[in-house]
């Protein structure tokens, strides 16, 4: 069972203006994200553990989806499937108060080397990647364990009906019913898919 929540940082805001950014200090361009709501958000969202003895709750890892961060991958979604309960900050803006990072943050992770406007797209990202690994979300459970990069390779080609498209033909190992040929067939190409297009896989 999943059990979702988003939440404004606004609402963790004392002004009247219910500010989250402010000017970076020593200049520069752009806008920093104020260390004030964040802590106060991640505090009270682990207080209810306190009063209820909710050890999940206590035990919330808090990610931040930065650039900066530690590239996210399947070997990652598969740890933080196992976690008890996420805790998931977005940065925004020219970035976030270090103090957060520094004393409020479990890990910071990165979906990859661009920037994207803020990191809510990341977090959605993260959150799909994790959630689909858990018991029962998907209609079969091995689907997720033949995912790309869940064996260090790419997924192997796939093919459904027709046999034949457009004089284009299914290749005949998949046709054969022979287990053992088809097996084969795909860890060669799962090879050579990874070969071209992601050889840095191999080389790890």
């Amino acid at each position: 069972m999943v059990d979702l929540h988003i939440h404004n940082l606004r609402d963790w805001t004392t002004d009247k203006h219910h500010i989250v950014d402010d000017a970076p200090f020593g200049g520069g361009q752009g806008m920093v994200m104020k260390p004030e709501p964040i802590f106060a958000a991640v505090e009270e969202l682990r207080d209810p553990a306190k009063k209820t003895s909710n050890v999940q709750l206590a035990r919330s890892k808090v990610i931040l989806m930065s650039p900066a961060g530690r590239r996210f991958d399947q070997r990652m979604a598969t740890e933080l499937s196992r976690e008890p309960h996420l805790i998931i900050i977005c940065g925004h803006y020219e970035g976030i108060d270090h103090r957060v990072i520094e004393h409020l943050v479990d890990t910071e992770i990165s979906i990859g080397d661009y920037v994207l406007t803020n990191g809510a797209i990341a977090a959605a990202v993260l959150v799909d990647a994790v959630v689909r690994l858990l018991p029962g979300v998907l209609g079969h459970e091995q689907s997720a364990a033949d995912d790309s990069f869940s064996a260090g390779l790419l997924e192997a080609p796939q093919y459904t009906r027709p046999a034949e498209f457009r004089s284009w033909k299914v290749p005949d190992v998949l046709l054969s019913g022979n287990h053992a040929e088809i097996a084969a067939w795909r860890k060669e190409k799962a090879l050579r898919r990874t070969r071209e297009n992601r050889p840095d896989l191999l080389r790890e």
